[in-house]
């Protein structure tokens, strides 16, 4: 699977059966190559709207499946919710 193809998918966390989004980039372990997070932008700042200024970093273990149209993952959100994100 190519990064372009994991963007398209809807990221929808199983613990709260609530969508995170969709993922922007991810982080990879320069050593192995492996991939250790997907990175999926947070809500917005006003009515979701106008920017963002948070991201939620998702561990690669906290993914359960993925399939076609979605991943799944299970995750507390506020373990994977990152406040003061540059932009």
């Amino acid at each position: 699977m190519r990064l372009c193809e994991l963007k398209q998918k809807e990221i929808i966390n199983t613990c709260t059966c609530k969508s995170l989004g969709c993922p922007v980039d991810l982080e990879f372990d320069e050593k192995s190559g492996k991939i250790t997070a997907l990175i999926v932008p947070g809500p917005g700042k006003f009515c979701c709207l106008w920017g963002r200024d948070s991201e939620y970093i998702i561990p690669w273990n906290s993914v359960c499946q993925i399939g076609e149209d979605i991943i799944l993952v299970e995750i507390r959100e506020e373990k994977a919710f990152r406040k003061d994100r540059l932009l």
